[in-house]
């Protein structure tokens, strides 16, 4: 009998050209890690920094001609087998992630996570040949090549996982992605030098509670794959609809199962949360804020939330519309309960950085009020929401990095009296994105939460909106406290000083002003923008 001849085990189907905005920020973070490894160290700095704003811009180039192409709308699809969507939402929301990472960029180049006094970096005391502050241990350290060049690399991986979280179409790809970008994090986090034991503190919480809700996360993805016998987006949504897909005999006995799916979706639900920073989720918040570096806190704030609400609007309209009566009502708790506590505890707030972090949880809740919508409208209220947000937490936190004393940065609020009148200029731009925080009209604040209350309101989630719009009374209470203390109190003789910034750091703040103006006095074209990005490929 002849020998039956081997079978042919087919190759996997990728389309590169498809996935290329990941691909150039993964090669781009590759390169950064040959830079730190093979260059001299005085050409680490600019070759890292020019490598990083090179592979973002290249990267949100292939997002642009994705988008004209059409993959945005008619051409949308599932791609590499099954794992990613490229759709509308997955690509706003990237494009939305790279132009925060971008300006990023432009601060952490500016400090490189370790600012000295009166804004200037420690490097270039060494350089002049001045004492540097922190004394000889700090100088020696410097010599030894100790600055923080490696942020850069870190910083792109991060980046790069945060680009596959909101495309991610099956939930291993899902969880893999949640690590990718969550372990760089980590490290970036405790990278403070000149506040070591706050900043490792900040970075071993972060750790810590982010390994339990990834754990989480895991378990319901177990779960969930012995519910439906699959982890792929379109199939569980199939099983929860009733659809029996043809799977392994050994999952037959188990799938169906309501328990399994309402267990392992509230886990699944549990991760992301976590990582939106909604209430009761949302003790790392604070601390977290507080503790790493102000660069890596602006970028957290930011692109952290993008990423995470993407894949949570993903979770909830691809994989669970059918259990929108069960997921719902859940929703409408953990919304009220973010934006109330957020709101009332940031009150109490006299750490400029720990007050942005209950802001961060308000604003949490404002956006999950558009993803209970379950409407078109509330799709593209949340991506609109997401990018006015993320450029003005941007520019609040580069404008906290320029005031400062002999011990680094003033984040004290009793330390930011009479700063107007210090410097005008820097208080004025501060107080527009307290502003656009606040929800005032003519800013970009105003516009994305008129967008997420409207879209609730029609879908039946009023009560939410006046809740919603009670928090933001009391929000907008903590955030005028802030502009009467800097513009109408006197200034401390021993008060801190306003560092003149770079031109990096001035074109971080710059845009972010300019985005927080724009998109408040003339929203439309950008509300229209993410009403046509607003439908997902299932």
């Amino acid at each position: 009998m002849a020998a039956e001849a081997p079978r042919k085990i087919p190759g996997p189907h990728i389309e590169y050209a498809q996935l290329s905005p990941t691909l150039i920020v993964l090669g781009a973070a590759v390169l950064g890690v040959l830079v730190e490894a093979f260059l001299p160290r005085r050409a680490r700095h600019i070759s890292q920094v020019v490598l990083a704003v090179v592979g973002l811009a290249a990267s949100f180039a292939a997002v642009v001609a994705l988008a004209a192409d059409g993959y945005a709308t008619d051409k949308a699809h599932i791609a590499a087998m099954g794992a990613l969507a490229v759709d509308g939402p997955a690509l706003f929301l990237q494009g939305v992630i790279i132009l925060v990472s971008l300006v990023a960029v432009f601060t952490f180049a500016e400090r490189r996570l370790d600012p000295a006094a009166h804004g200037r970096p420690v490097d270039s005391f060494v350089a002049e040949g001045a004492a540097v502050p922190g004394g000889d241990a700090e100088r020696r350290a410097v010599k030894a090549g100790l600055t923080t060049t490696e942020v850069f690399p870190v910083l792109l991986f991060a980046v790069a996982g945060m680009l596959v979280f909101p495309a991610a179409n099956d939930l291993l790809t899902l969880f893999v992605a949640l690590e990718v970008f969550s372990l760089p994090l980590y490290v970036l986090c405790g990278l403070a030098r000149r506040q070591r034991l706050l900043s490792q503190e900040a970075a071993v919480k972060y750790f810590l509670l982010g390994a339990f809700s990834s754990a989480f996360l895991l378990f319901g993805i177990a779960l969930l794959y012995g519910y439906a016998g699959t982890v792929t987006y379109a199939g569980i949504a199939e099983v929860v609809g009733g659809t029996t897909p043809t799977v392994d005999p050994a999952l037959a006995s188990t799938m169906g199962n309501d328990v399994l799916l309402l267990t392992g979706g509230a886990m699944v639900l549990m991760g992301l949360l976590f990582k939106v920073g909604a209430v009761p989720f949302h003790m790392w918040t604070p601390d977290v804020y507080q503790g790493a570096p102000t660069p890596v806190t602006g970028f957290m704030a930011a692109a952290t939330k993008v990423a995470a609400f993407g894949a949570l609007l993903r979770l909830l309209y691809v994989v669970l519309p059918g259990m929108r009566w069960d997921w719902r009502p859940v929703m409408w708790g953990v919304a009220i309960v973010t934006m109330l506590i957020g709101a009332v505890v940031a009150v109490t707030q006299t750490d400029v950085k720990r007050l942005l972090a209950y802001s961060s949880i308000a604003h949490a809740g404002f956006i999950l009020a558009g993803v209970i919508a379950v409407t078109p409208d509330g799709v593209s209220s949340v991506l609109f929401y997401l990018a006015a947000y993320s450029f003005v937490t941007l520019g609040a936190f580069a404008v906290v990095t320029l005031v400062r004393d002999a011990g680094g940065e003033a984040t004290h609020l009793s330390k930011w009296a009479g700063l107007g009148r210090r410097s005008p200029l820097v208080a004025a731009v501060f107080a527009v994105f307290l502003l656009a925080f606040a929800g005032i009209p003519l800013t970009s604040g105003f516009a994305g939460k008129f967008a997420v209350f409207k879209a609730a309101a029609q879908g039946g989630a009023a009560p939410l909106v006046v809740v919603g719009v009670l928090a933001s009374a009391i929000a907008a209470f903590f955030y005028i406290r802030v502009i009467v203390l800097m513009f109408f109190s006197e200034p401390k003789a021993e008060g801190p000083t306003v560092a003149v910034p770079s031109p990096l750091t001035s074109t971080a703040i710059a845009i972010g002003v300019a985005v927080t103006v724009v998109l408040g006095v003339a929203p439309q074209y950008f509300l229209d923008l993410a009403g046509q990005a607003g439908t997902f490929v299932r």
